[in-house]
C-alpha cells in the first residue's frame, strides 16, 4: 500500500505539469471553480489515497495506508445526489519481536443521499441520510457494526478565484456484531480552494475526526496543489496534500498526505 500511495503522488505530480488547449476556452475557469464540488449536478468517480506513516498512541512503527473508490450520481432531475464510496486499507502494527505485519483488505462501505436545498450557478447546499455497512474484510479494519447517520454540505463559487464550503456528518451503530463495540462519530471537513489560473490551485480538504465512542478526536490543518484539465466532455482534476494535526487525542494520525484523482462527466 505504501507502493500505491507513492504512485499516486506520482501521478498527480506529473499532471499538474499538462497544459491542456482546453484550459484557454472560455468555460475553463467555471471547471476548475466546479471541480471541487461534491455536489455538482453530474456524474463523477474519484480515487483518493491516504497514507498515514505517523499514528498517535500507537507503537513508533505503526502505519495506515486508505484508498478510497467514490461514486457520485445525481437523480431525479438533479435534486438528489448518491455518493457511494469504498475503502481499501493496509493497517501495519509491529508485533513483540518489532516486525510489522500489515493486514490489508476492504473497509466498511458508505453511502448517502443528499437532497439539494439550493442549486444555482454559485451556491449548492445539500443534505441527507447517511447509512454505512460492516463490509469489512478484518476486523482491524472496520467497526463490525451497521451504522447511520446523515450528511451536510455546503459549497460556494461566488468568486471564480476563491470557493469554500465544508462537510458535516454524523452517524451512530444501531445494529450488527454484538461483541464489538458501539460507534457514535462525527467529522467537520472544511475546504477551501485558491485559483492560481490555467487549471492549477491551491487546496485544502482536512477532515477533523470527532470520536465520541472512543474519545479520540483529530483536528488536521491541509495546504496542497491542484491541476484541473478538461478534454472533452470529462474534468479530470488532480491533486496532493499534506495535512498535519494541530490536536490529536487517541489513535489518531499525526501526519498524513492525500493524494487523488476525480473525474467529472459532463454529459
Amino acid at each position: 500500500m505504501k507502493k500505491i500511495s507513492l504512485t499516486f503522488l506520482a501521478l498527480a505530480l506529473t499532471m499538474l505539469n499538462i497544459n491542456a488547449q482546453e484550459d484557454q476556452k472560455p468555460d475553463a475557469n467555471a471547471s476548475a471553480a466546479q471541480a471541487n464540488n461534491p455536489l455538482a449536478n453530474m456524474t463523477a468517480l474519484s480515487f483518493q489515497n491516504y497514507y498515514m506513516p505517523k499514528l498517535a498512541d500507537a507503537p513508533d512503527d505503526a502505519f495506515m495506508n486508505t484508498t478510497w473508490v467514490r461514486f457520485a450520481k445525481p437523480i431525479a432531475k438533479g435534486k438528489l445526489l448518491l455518493r457511494a464510496s469504498m475503502p481499501f486499507s493496509t493497517l501495519g502494527l509491529p508485533n513483540a519481536n518489532g516486525v510489522v505485519n500489515a493486514t490489508s483488505g476492504l473497509g466498511d462501505f458508505n453511502a448517502f443521499l443528499a437532497y439539494s436545498l439550493v442549486s444555482n450557478a454559485t451556491t449548492t447546499v445539500g443534505i441527507g441520510p447517511s447509512i454505512t455497512a460492516p463490509t469489512a474484510s478484518d476486523d482491524l479494519l472496520g467497526t463490525g457494526k451497521w451504522q447511520g447517520g446523515f450528511a451536510f454540505v455546503t459549497f460556494v463559487a461566488k468568486s471564480p478565484i476563491f470557493q469554500f464550503g465544508g462537510l458535516i456528518t454524523w452517524q451512530a451503530s444501531f445494529a450488527g456484531d454484538e461483541d464489538r463495540a458501539n460507534t457514535n462519530m462525527g467529522a467537520i471537513q472544511p475546504f477551501y480552494f485558491w485559483q492560481l489560473g490555467k487549471g492549477t490551485y491551491l487546496r485544502g480538504a482536512p477532515i477533523w475526526v470527532l470520536d465520541f465512542e472512543k474519545e479520540a478526536y483529530s483536528i488536521p490543518i491541509a495546504l496542497g496543489i491542484g491541476k484541473v484539465v478538461k478534454l472533452g466532455s470529462t474534468v479530470f482534476n488532480m491533486y496532493v496534500e499534506p495535512q498535519y494535526s494541530i490536536y490529536v487525542q487517541g489513535v489518531q494520525p499525526v501526519f498524513q498526505v492525500l493524494t487523488g484523482i476525480n473525474l467529472q462527466f459532463m454529459n
